[in-house]
């Protein structure tokens, strides 16, 4: 199947910032919760839009966990946050060869572009769909749905790539072509259970797969 537009999903698929996420649920729950949270645990939150995560652990004190949070998350970004391997070439490689490329995400718009600023991606996306341009966030097809009518893309030759099954349902329920990435921390197999279309050992397979040939690489 052809593919023209690429949309991704940005923490733990483009850039590693798991570590990050962890330290701030951590630093959040140290504050509000009412006992003591695993790693594991703590990893069951990632995903999700804040708001649902943090209900599980006090509903009552939501806003204040999610301003929390999001100041920890913020004034570490510098500290954690890189790039996943072979990611901006690759990234760079699609945008040369004219590929229309987009990021959906269940952040907030500012903190994404703070990420991508960062990891040195900022300018080779041209639509971005954060938590705050939508109603319904992933697996909801909305963020796709609008991500691709503002590029005025085809969902036929359109592809979601995440690596959380809300990106690989998002993808199905919005018509689109999916690919998990392996380098999931929540693991490839969850994502396997969800049927993505590809599965990435790391994000320059998806050159071979899009067809781009390989001196185009180079």
């Amino acid at each position: 199947m052809k593919v023209e537009t690429i949309l991704f999903d940005l923490d733990g698929t483009l850039i590693d910032t798991n570590e990050l996420i962890i330290a701030s649920f951590t630093h959040t729950l140290e504050k509000y919760g009412d006992r003591s949270y695993t790693r594991e645990e703590v990893i069951n939150f990632i995903g999700p839009p804040l708001v649902d995560s943090l209900s599980k652990v006090n509903p009552y004190k939501v806003e204040e966990m999610m301003d929390t949070y999001r100041k920890h998350n913020y004034e570490n970004h510098e500290k954690y946050v890189k790039a996943y391997p072979t990611v901006v070439e690759t990234i760079k490689t699609l945008k040369e060869q004219s590929y229309q490329l987009g990021i959906v995400t269940t952040k907030l718009t500012d903190t994404a572009k703070l990420g991508l600023k960062i990891t040195g991606l900022a300018d080779l996306f041209e639509v971005m769909i954060g938590l705050d341009d939508v109603e319904n966030a992933k697996p909801h097809p909305e963020p796709i749905l609008k991500a691709i009518d503002q590029l005025q893309a085809n969902p036929m030759t359109t592809m979601m790539v995440g690596d959380n099954y809300h990106d690989i349902e998002a993808g199905h329920n919005a018509g689109v072509q999916t690919a998990g990435v392996a380098w999931s921390i929540k693991g490839r197999k969850i994502l396997e259970e969800h049927e993505p279309n590809y599965m990435l050992e790391e994000m320059s397979d998806l050159l071979q797969i899009v067809g781009v040939e390989q001196d185009a690489k180079n």
